[in-house]
This record gives structure tokens, sequence and C-alpha cells, in this order.
């Protein structure tokens, strides 16, 4: 199938600039000024923004969480990311004790093939360190995974300071990255602890549970970590000022310091877990929502270019059957909150909209750094020429309201629900194929396997 996109503005993190875009199979051939293709569907972008697909680069579909699974798999969590135009994810698998990495693989192949309706990486989170391994990573880089997650909390998850350290040199020689989750246990469970000496039942309690000093202190401790092993690191969900302070802090020291935020860390904020009732459980996450002056913080960094991505942290929970788990004790609601399908156009309406980035930062956060930074630039994270035909034809006038009734995800909320949205993926094509269509999916597409090259940066 051939597609020209005629007039549209093409976007990069340089800036953009008016061109047609020519589709040819599964590849982008050609860009430039009143291009002809025989027998090509000519698709009218005047006006319109054409973006590289966005890249999701922190998902949780198909979740174990003890009772139950999340409420997206690869099916549906891919079909809402391709939605609202993002064409590529970068899913956790997680590492039981006992299992090689490879064995962990194996599982979320099986779980994300045939499923996936768009492509599809993963990092691999190592909670069960030790020789045999580390033998593996050269494996693991064979196989396409490059990247890996590290716990700093979360009980038999999390790895000890130095694990940390060993993973990171190890990790290092093989060319790829290490994200990391910040947040100091001893504090969490001590102020858990005393909180949960009163009233245990309520979903307000959850924020003061896990303060920012909590993050910070992980951050400042795996910053040193990282000086040490001479590797560079990601922070993962960054939150707070106090965290952002710590990363550039290292940076100014000449550590090199990739950082992911949020759409949850710059558009809400805590005063949400004081809702009445239970109702404050929709936004428990980890870390929390912070208070608005990080929030501000936040957005200020992207505005510097202080930060190198956006992901979601999609872990989708339903209100009625799961999150319920935690009605009477705020400990059990399980943490996560959905996100893969908005938040393009979370960043666009609250971000170029408002005035605090452009065009250039979303793509910049949202598609080219992620692509180079995890090795799949420039195939992926770029339009042009010989690039997947990964194409988002953006509407910047389109006004819509996020509804939880109206979204693709499984899920029977979303913590958006109501919010007015100016800009929205009109059209979104993954390889060459027209996927979705107005927040619709409009064929049913196959994801690939992400098999990654080495970090990029």
């Amino acid at each position: 199938m051939k597609y020209l996109l005629r007039n549209g503005r093409i976007v990069s993190s340089a800036g953009w600039y008016e061109a047609d875009l020519l589709i040819e199979g599964e590849k982008i051939v050609q860009l430039g000024e009143r291009l002809s293709a025989r027998d090509a569907q000519v698709i009218d972008a005047a006006g319109k923004y054409l973006f590289p697909g966005f890249v999701d680069t922190h998902t949780h579909f198909d979740l174990d969480a003890g009772d139950f699974h999340t409420a997206d798999d690869f099916a549906s969590g891919t079909r809402a990311a391709l939605a609202g135009g993002t064409t590529s994810v970068l899913d956790f698998t997680t590492q039981e004790k006992g299992e090689s990495l490879k064995q962990a693989l194996d599982r979320w192949h099986r779980m994300a093939g045939g499923k996936a309706c768009c492509d599809y990486g993963f990092h691999m989170s190592i909670t069960d360190w030790n020789p045999a391994v580390r033998l593996e990573l050269k494996d693991m880089a064979r196989l396409g995974v490059t990247s890996y997650k590290l716990y700093m909390a979360y009980g038999n998850l999390m790895v000890n300071d130095r694990e940390i350290l060993e993973i990171l040199e190890a990790v290092e020689e093989e060319n790829g990255i290490v994200g990391v989750h910040c947040e100091n246990p001893g504090i969490i469970q001590g102020i858990t602890a005393k909180l949960k000496r009163g009233e245990k039942n309520s979903p307000r309690l959850h924020p003061r549970s896990r303060p920012a000093e909590a993050e910070a202190e992980a951050i400042h401790r795996l910053l040193v970590l990282a000086r040490l092993a001479g590797a560079p690191v990601n922070i993962v969900h960054l939150s707070s000022l106090l965290g952002l302070r710590e990363v550039r802090r290292s940076r100014k020291e000449g550590q090199q310091v990739f950082a992911e935020t949020c759409p949850q860390y710059l558009v809400l904020d805590d005063s949400l877990y004081e809702r009445p009732g239970f109702a404050g459980a929709a936004y428990v996450c980890a870390p929390p929502l912070r208070k608005r002056e990080d929030v501000k913080a936040l957005w200020e960094a992207v505005s510097r270019g202080e930060l190198d991505m956006v992901g979601t942290d999609h872990c989708s929970f339903h209100m009625d059957s799961q999150k319920t788990r935690g009605i009477s004790d705020f400990t059990r609601i399980p943490g996560g909150v959905p996100g893969v399908e908005h938040r393009p156009a979370l960043f666009y309406h609250f971000g170029v909209n408002s005035g605090r980035t452009g065009v250039e930062e979303m793509c910049r956060l949202l598609s080219e750094r992620p692509a180079r930074i995890f090795g799949m630039y420039p195939k992926k994270g770029v339009l042009a020429p010989g690039s997947d035909a990964d194409v988002v034809v953006w509407d910047p006038a389109a006004e819509w309201t996020i509804r939880a009734a109206s979204q693709v995800q499984n899920v029977d909320y979303t913590p958006y629900e109501g919010m007015e949205l100016k800009g929205r993926a009109e059209k979104v094509f993954l390889r060459g194929r027209l996927a979705a269509e107005n927040g619709r999916i409009c064929q049913e597409t196959k994801g690939r396997y992400l098999s990654r090259g080495g970090r990029g940066l």
C-alpha cells in the first residue's frame, strides 16, 4: 500500500517544516515538496503535525499482582497505545527468584507474541543476581534485550547496594542501560508502620507513606553507585523536585544521568488522595502523586530540556474488583494507573497548548530520544527515508473529552476522567498500515518484537 501525506508539518526535535511524506510498504521512502506517486492514496495533512510514532518506554501489561493480573494484557494495552498514537512500547519482564533471565524472557514472549498490536520490546528486571545471571547478559544482548530494571524497594523484587554496583558495571560492559525504581524502603516501612497505628483504611495516607525524601535519598545513593561503577543510569518515573535536584547535581559533576517522568506527575497532584471515601485509590501509584510545586518543577525541567523521556508506567487495575483489595488497608491497594492511551494528548494539551513547551520537545521526549537511548533509532523515532513508516497525523484543533466509557484501555476508570483536551492523533500508521483514526482502531495490526541494539547515547 502507498500513502502520500500532503502538506503536513514534519516534526523532529530540531523543529518542523512543511512537506509531503510518501509511504510505500512498511517504510518512509521520500519527503519533499510537491511529491507524486502513482497509485498512492492521498491524504491531505495541511495544518496537521506529522510526528514519528510515539514510543512508550514504561508499560506493565499482563502483570501478575498475586491475586490477579493487570486489567490490560498485551492485546488491549497495545490497542490502546495505537489509539493514542504510540506505535512502540517497552514492557518489563520480571525475573523470579531462582529463574534465569532467558526463562523470564521466554515467559514474556509467550504473553506478547501474537497478541501485541503495536511493536514491542522488553526491559529485563533483575531480581536474583548471581554469577550465572551475569554470564547471561551477553545472551540477552544477542536476543535484543539491552536495557534492565532494578528495584530499590518492593520486598522480593529489590536488590541491595552491592548488587546494584555489580549490575551497573556488568551492563556497562555490554553497552546497555539500567533503569532504577528509586525509593528508600526503610523510610517507607517506618512511616507506614506509624501511620497504621492510627487510621489505616484511607488512600489519603498513601502519599504520606512514600514522601519525596524517600525518592531523593534513593536517587542520591544510586548516583553514588553509578559514579563508582563508571556507568550511566536511568531514573525511571521521576516524580519530585527533591529527586530532580539530585539529578541536576550529578549532571553538574559530569555524570551521565537519564531521567524519565510520567504524565501523572505532570498533570495530577496529591490533593486527589483527599477525595471522599475510597475515590483516592484511583490515584495510588508508586511513587505517589506529588505536590503542585513538584508538578511545576517537572514542567520547568521539560522546558529546559532536562528530561529524556515521558513514559507512562501504565499499570492498570480495575477500581471495582481490584483496587478494592485495599479498602480496609491502604497498603493493599494495588499500585498503578493507566495512561498508555492518553499520554500524547495529555502532553500536547498541558505542554504545547499551555505554552510550557513546543512540538519539538514533544517529539524529542515521546519519540526520538527514547528511540536513541534504547537502540531503536533510526528505525524508530524519526521521519526519514528508510525509517519504519510509523507516522502520527496530529490534529492540533481537535477538541475532545477523556472518558473511561469510551477509552480503548480495558480498565473501568481513568485518572483523567472528564478532562477536556485540544489536540489528538487523527491517524496512526504502524509500519505503513493505517491502524487507528480519531482514537479508535480502524484496522487490526500485528506488532513485531523489537530486537534492539545497545545504548545509543
